[in-house]
C-alpha cells in the first residue's frame, strides 16, 4: 500500500466524498423502501457501482421489470461509460491488472478528476489514479450502507431524494468548467444535445447525443490538441 499516494489522492477526492456520501445516502433510501435491507444495498454498490444505473435499478426491482428489459435500460443509461474508456486507454496503460477495475469503476465523477487532476511531484501517477478510483468507490458504498440502515431504523419520506444525482451532476459540470480556460468542448457537447433533443425528443435522444457529440469531438481534435500559444504563433 502506497500510503504517499493515498495521502496525495485524498484532498482531490474530497468534492466526491461529500457528494456520494449524500446520493449514496439517497439511493440506499430509496432501495430500503422497496424492501431491501443494507446488506443489498452493500452488494450493489459493490458489483454494480454505477450511480444512475443503481438508481434506475431501484425503479426496476419496484416494478419486477424482466430481465431483458433491465439489460436494455442499464446498457443505454451507461453507454456514455464506453466513450469514457475510450479517452483513459493511454492512462490506463501499464497498469497491469489494476486497469481492469480502473475501467469497472469509471463513474462521471471519477472520470471527471481522473481527466483533469494531476498527481504531485514524487508520487507515481498510476499509483495516485488507483486510489482515487478505490477511494471515490468506498465512499459510494459507505453511503449507500448509511442510507440503507436509516431508512430501516428510522424510516423516511423517499419523494425527491433522487434528484441528488441530478445536483451532483450540476456541480460537476460546474468545476470543469472553471477548471478548464477553453470551454469549447463543453460548448460542442452542449450544442450536440440540444440539437438531438429537438430532434429525437427527451425519450430517444440519448444514443443520438453521444454518437454525435464523439464525431464532432473526434472531427475537432486538431483544434482542440492545439495549444493557445501554438495558435497565436500560426496566426497571420
Amino acid at each position: 500500500m502506497n500510503r504517499k499516494a493515498i495521502a496525495a489522492a485524498f484532498p482531490v477526492t474530497i468534492p466526491v466524498l461529500m457528494g456520494y456520501l449524500a446520493i449514496g445516502v439517497a439511493f440506499g433510501l430509496m432501495l430500503q423502501s422497496i424492501g431491501y435491507s443494507a446488506p443489498w444495498a452493500v452488494l450493489m454498490s459493490l458489483v454494480i457501482y454505477a450511480g444512475s444505473g443503481q438508481y434506475l435499478g431501484v425503479s426496476l426491482l419496484a416494478m419486477g421489470a424482466p430481465l431483458t428489459q433491465v439489460a436494455l435500460m442499464t446498457f443505454i443509461v451507461n453507454f456514455r461509460h464506453l466513450v469514457y474508456g475510450l479517452s483513459l486507454l493511454e492512462k490506463f496503460h501499464g497498469m497491469g491488472a489494476r486497469k481492469f477495475y480502473m475501467m469497472f469503476s469509471l463513474t462521471d465523477e471519477t472520470y471527471a478528476l481522473l481527466s483533469s487532476a494531476r498527481p504531485p511531484e514524487g508520487i507515481p501517477a498510476r499509483d495516485f489514479y488507483f486510489w482515487v478510483s478505490l477511494l471515490n468507490q468506498s465512499y459510494w458504498i459507505a453511503g449507500s450502507l448509511l442510507g440503507a440502515m436509516a431508512g430501516q431504523l428510522l424510516g423516511f419520506d423517499t419523494t425527491g431524494v433522487d434528484f441528488a444525482m441530478t445536483a451532483l451532476f450540476i456541480v460537476i459540470a460546474v468545476d470543469q468548467w472553471h477548471s478548464y480556460p477553453r470551454h469549447l468542448p463543453a460548448l460542442l457537447g452542449a450544442g450536440a444535445t440540444l440539437v438531438c433533443l429537438l430532434l429525437f425528443g427527451a425519450e430517444n435522444m440519448l444514443l443520438p447525443a453521444l454518437g454525435v457529440i464523439v464525431l464532432v469531438l473526434t472531427l475537432a481534435r486538431p483544434v482542440l490538441d492545439m495549444s493557445p500559444a501554438k495558435k497565436g504563433a500560426e496566426a497571420p
